[in-house]
């Protein structure tokens, strides 16, 4: 079988199942990624896939629909992000369930222009996955949404600090992720993540306290700040 642009998403997914592994499905599920619905096809193999089919919004719904998680991440790869409302972004977080796909998905979120509304509205639910896509969007705007202002990101670490006291693996890790990210996007926002990140390390709260911890070891690095610096010239 061979996949073009116009291929169907049923003959996608019948594609994908030519390519499961057992081996790889168990491997996937040692790095916390859940696999009950998942075929056993590495990202590496998804990528080429995903530039041989293209863009087509409503073939992506369709693999969405699936529940597979290969057919998912080949949807979001594959969506188009100027047709991606809302509505739709809320959609997808109902479904959330795994670390990796959420990952993926705030991606896609931020390339639609929507890391504004989502970041506020995804930090305060309660759901897990839905809070780590907050914290994810961060991560993720601060290394690809090159032209949004410094004070964006100020108030965004405002978040990582209220909600710096979420035991749940997958939100601390996400919340941590976003306040390495923010403080290595130039030299102002170092200042404002490191001085952060030390204010956390001090907490009597031990996942607060790990958060700033980890954070510090790598934003207080010499050669971050080499970094950062020739980045301004």
């Amino acid at each position: 079988m061979t996949l073009t642009p116009t291929s169907s998403a049923d003959e996608i997914v019948a594609y994908l199942r030519t390519l499961a592994s057992d081996e790889n499905r168990a491997g996937m599920g040692r790095y916390g990624i859940r696999t009950d619905n998942a075929l056993g096809i590495s990202n590496a193999v998804l990528g080429p896939i995903a530039k041989t089919v293209k863009w087509d919004h409503e073939r992506s719904l369709l693999l969405w629909s699936t529940g597979i998680r290969e057919a998912r991440i080949l949807a979001i790869g594959t969506d188009e992000p100027a047709r991606i409302t809302r509505a739709r972004a809320d959609a997808m977080a109902d479904d959330f369930e795994s670390w990796e796909i959420v990952d993926h998905a705030v991606h896609l979120f931020c390339m639609a222009g929507l890391a504004h509304e989502i970041i506020p509205a995804y930090a305060a639910d309660e759901r897990e996955f839905v809070r780590r896509a907050a914290f994810a969007a961060i991560a993720t705007a601060a290394v690809h949404l090159r032209h949004e202002p410094h004070e964006t990101f100020v108030g965004w670490l405002a978040l990582v600090e209220v909600h710096s006291t979420d035991d749940r693996n997958f939100v601390r890790k996400a919340i941590n992720w976003a306040l390495r990210q923010v403080g290595k996007r130039s030299t102002a926002l170092h200042l404002h993540a490191l001085n952060l990140a030390t204010k956390l390390a001090a907490s009597t709260d031990k996942t607060a306290r790990w958060i700033g911890k980890d954070a510090v070891r790598e934003l207080a690095d010499p050669k971050l700040l080499v970094r950062l610096n020739a980045k301004r010239r």
